[in-house]
Parts: C-alpha cells; structure tokens; sequence
C-alpha cells in the first residue's frame, strides 16, 4: 500500500518566515514600548499560536487578556503589511511539492498561525493550488498539538490518518500528528533541531525536501 496523502505545517516546514514573523513582533514591541528580541531567537517563540507567541515575547509575565488582544490587533495590523518582504519557499520545496502532486498524493497545509495569514501565503507562493486543503487556526478548532485539525483534514481527504503523513520542524508537529494516528516526518531544515524533533517520536528525518518526497512514495 502506497501513503496517500501529506499534511504539512507552514511556517519553518514550507517556507521560511522567520525574519518578517520576527519584524512584525518586535514591531509590535516598540509600539507597546517594550524591548526587541533577536531574530533567532523567534525560533522557538513561533509554532503555537498568535497569542502564544505574544505571552512569550512580552515582558509581563502576567498580561491581562485586554492586553493580549490589544497586541495580537497590532502584530496582524504590522504583519499584514510585512508578511512577504524575506518569506520564501525553502530551497527545494517548490519542486518536492510538484512531486508529490504528480505522485498522485492529496497534499494539505494545517498551521498554527491564523487562518487568513495562512492563506494568504499558500496562495501567493504556491498559486498552482497543489493543496487541497489549507487550514490555518480558526475559532472553535483547537490549535496543534491538538489532533482535531489534522483528523479533520485526514476525514475530508476520505483517507485513514494512517494512510498520510505529517510533515512538520517543531515538536509541536510530531505530537500534532502522532495523536492524530499519522507518521510524522521532522525537517531539518526549519526552524528546530534534530533532538527536538527525535525526543519527540519523529518516524522519520528529512534533512532535504527530497527526502520528503522518498519517504512519501515509499510503500507503507
């Protein structure tokens, strides 16, 4: 039996967002008057989520909810103007994605980032619509690790969760699609490393989209 489906995360997985992801919220800092972090360090502050990441980058240890709400509105209101200065696909995606798509694989995006910024970056650099189906975070949806998403997509694919992969670059990845049932692949090449994605019940590593495309048309 061949795999029959892939679901991929976004952000670190498919393109590489980190510097704008990184612009926008220390944007959102300064306008707040709070002290910038440094790009890399917004590696391990992105994966979960819009308010996640801003009860991980700003200073109060305690921020209220009005306030939380107040810094998602300017971090959306800056990034909807700066999403796509440095994104980018990462170097093989475009042709790994084309791949699978002639293999005959059904292909899906589920990310943690909001479901309207998710959209609007798969359809502006991938405007051949490979995927199927494109679900960022949506109100009533739980967010990754959560399976929900990822076994709504498997159910509108009409496929079993393991018949599909997920492939993902965060831990947040592997338990999203080891709870969904799914064979989880880690790339390396995002925005974590190796051990957190081993520690984390990767079943496979690919250190190159092509690897991806090996592990996919591989037999089950």
């Amino acid at each position: 039996m061949k795999w029959k489906g892939v679901v991929f995360d976004l952000d670190g997985t498919l393109l590489d967002t980190l510097e704008d992801l990184a612009a926008a919220a220390n944007a959102t800092l300064a306008h707040f008057g709070f002290p910038a972090h440094p790009v890399d360090a917004y590696r391990y502050f992105v994966g979960e989520g819009l308010k996640t990441l801003m009860q991980r980058i700003v200073p109060e240890a305690s921020a209220t909810e009005e306030e939380l709400t107040a810094y998602m509105k300017k971090f959306s209101e800056i990034y909807s103007r700066n999403w796509n200065e440095h994104s980018a696909p990462y170097k093989g995606i475009v042709e790994m994605v084309s791949s699978l798509s002639a293999a005959g694989l059904q292909l899906a995006v589920l990310s943690n980032k909001p479901h309207g910024f998710t959209r609007i970056c798969v359809e502006s650099f991938f405007p051949e619509n490979p995927f199927a189906f494109v679900f960022g975070q949506r109100e009533g949806v739980a967010k990754k690790p959560d399976p929900a998403g990822a076994l709504e997509i498997a159910d509108k694919m009409g496929l079993n969760p393991d018949e599909i992969l997920y492939v993902g670059d965060t831990a947040t990845d592997m338990q999203t699609g080891n709870r969904a049932g799914m064979k989880t692949i880690g790339a390396l090449w995002g925005f974590r490393d190796r051990q957190e994605l081993e520690e984390n019940n990767a079943w496979k590593i690919a250190a190159t989209p092509a690897e991806v495309v090996s592990y996919a048309t591989e037999s089950c």
